[in-house]
């Protein structure tokens, strides 16, 4: 008796079908996850910068000029930085630098980031992140 076991053609039909449904329902709510981390990630380093920014005005007196005086002194008297861990301004998770404005319009200084699409306004992952809200 000569058995040959396998699986048919229109069970490995069947089986990529599956796959390909559950694809399709994970994959959305995967990439939804990501965008959404991303922004997490955006507002923790606007806080974490606003943080330095503040160190660097109760050591100096006043806001620096731009945010590069976070981690080279620029002259000021009273410096006692950097003032970020990593000795470098980092970009926001989509790879764009933050927008830094001092004197500030809305505060002592404004510190943003434009989103995903790196334009102002939009709505979900493309929305800025303001310090000021």
């Amino acid at each position: 008796m000569n058995h040959k076991r396998g699986f048919t053609l229109i069970e490995l039909l069947v089986v990529l079908a599956i796959l390909a449904m559950l694809a399709a329902v994970v994959a959305p709510r995967v990439m939804n996850a990501l965008g959404s981390s991303k922004v997490k990630t955006a507002r923790i380093q606007l806080e974490d910068l606003g943080a330095a920014l503040d160190l660097y005005r109760l050591d100096v007196g006043h806001y620096p000029a731009d945010l590069e005086a976070l981690v080279i002194n620029d002259g000021a008297q009273g410096w006692n930085g950097p003032y970020l861990k990593k000795r470098q301004v980092p970009t926001d998770p989509w790879g764009n630098a933050f927008r830094y404005r001092f004197p500030g319009e809305h505060a002592g200084y404004d510190l943003l980031s434009l989103g995903a699409d790196g334009k102002p306004g939009g709505r979900g992952e493309d929305a800025d992140l303001l310090s000021w809200e």
